[in-house]
């Protein structure tokens, strides 16, 4: 992943797998919050079964390229993934969407010049993206090398971004990145897969069963990651949304956080955590967030052993000038709640209860 996400563990990854024990048999690790997917790729290094979960599609699409092996992603009919790669850094540029929208051409349809990208890397990011679909559709390559193709979009449009971290908003002055050509990177993918199953849907809604290994890393922060990654989100989808204001936000809030509110997140954290079969769930926590520390021990208490492990301090996320001269660093934890030793049912087969945007299971 080359782009900053908010609340990312990539810094804290290391002790966070100090407590993921070796898995049972056909057990899984369930990432209900995935984000970039950090901790399901320690996860599944560690052996697991990866069950990958978040509300927004590019996030998902992210972790999941985090899993993917050789094996499972040939693009024979293109020639290998480094042919692919190079055919559509080879793409003839189109004036679409993202120039429209997210370039300063978007000052002829709406009056206000957007800076997120130059018009010559907005209209490259129109040709890649509508290059990837039209091998889809066309099947030229299948649903996984698709998302393994929009994972490695995501990191390039990042890198010529001109962005202060987070996609929420654009910055007034050309930064010296932004006005570099945009270019796809392949990865180094893994050597050996695992089972993985992906969705994008209600946290709610992830099937998880007693020998299950649950990690929750909710947002805790007003911050709602719908809106703070937007465009990602689009690319993601590669539809044209109806956006609006000065930062051309696509609708987002059917995809709000109850997490985000500070009035909400311990009674919906408390109802998510009595709720799941595992028998052992590991929590993130930030001094940051707005849930205190005694109220979030209070009510998981209810639910089984509650122990907190303090993983030291990182520097916050400074989206400017201001946050960076008044925050330095926050205090990063991970509580362990394990209910008492008893039979649960299994209900790894749970049929989901929403209709996600997508499914999928690979090995």
């Amino acid at each position: 992943m080359t782009f900053r996400y908010l609340g990312s563990k990539s810094r804290l990854i290391h002790q966070i797998a100090g407590f993921m024990p070796p898995p049972e048999k056909g057990a899984f690790f369930v990432d209900a919050f995935c984000g970039t997917g950090v901790v399901a790729e320690a996860a599944a290094a560690l052996g697991w079964n990866v069950r990958i979960n978040d509300n927004l599609n590019s996030a998902v699409i992210s972790a999941g390229a985090r899993l993917i092996s050789h094996d499972q992603v040939s693009f024979k009919k293109l020639g290998g993934y480094e042919n692919a790669i190079a055919k559509l850094n080879a793409a003839e540029p189109i004036n679409g969407f993202i120039w429209r929208e997210y370039s300063p051409a978007s000052f002829d349809l709406c009056g206000v010049e957007r800076r997120y990208f130059t018009e010559d890397n907005a209209a490259q990011i129109d040709a890649m993206r509508a290059l990837i679909a039209k091998w889809s559709g066309e099947r030229v390559i299948d649903k996984l090398e698709e998302r393994l193709l929009i994972a490695d979009l995501f990191g390039a449009l990042n890198r010529v971004a001109n962005i202060a971290g987070t996609f929420g908003c654009f910055l007034s002055k050309w930064t010296t990145q932004s006005q570099h050509k945009i270019v796809i990177r392949s990865r180094k993918l893994k050597d050996i897969g695992v089972q993985v199953e992906a969705t994008v849907g209600d946290v709610f809604d992830v099937p998880n069963a007693a020998q299950d290994l649950v990690y929750l890393d909710p947002p805790y922060t007003k911050r709602q990651y719908a809106s703070y990654y937007h465009i990602l989100e689009t690319v993601a989808l590669g539809d044209e949304p109806q956006v609006q204001g000065v930062a051309g936000l696509r609708p987002w809030k059917d995809r709000a956080s109850d997490f985000c509110y500070k009035t909400r997140a311990l009674k919906t954290l408390s109802r998510l955590v009595q709720s799941l079969q595992s028998q052992k769930v590991l929590l993130s926590y930030s001094s940051e967030g707005h849930i205190s520390m005694q109220d979030m021990k209070s009510e998981l208490a209810k639910v089984g052993k509650f122990t907190m492990h303090p993983l030291g301090a990182i520097g916050r996320y400074r989206p400017n000038k201001v946050a960076s001269s008044t925050g330095s660093e926050v205090n990063e934890f991970l509580v362990v709640v394990e209910r008492p030793m008893v039979q649960l049912p299994d209900v790894q087969s749970r049929p989901v209860k929403t209709t996600p945007l997508f499914v999928e299971s690979y090995a």
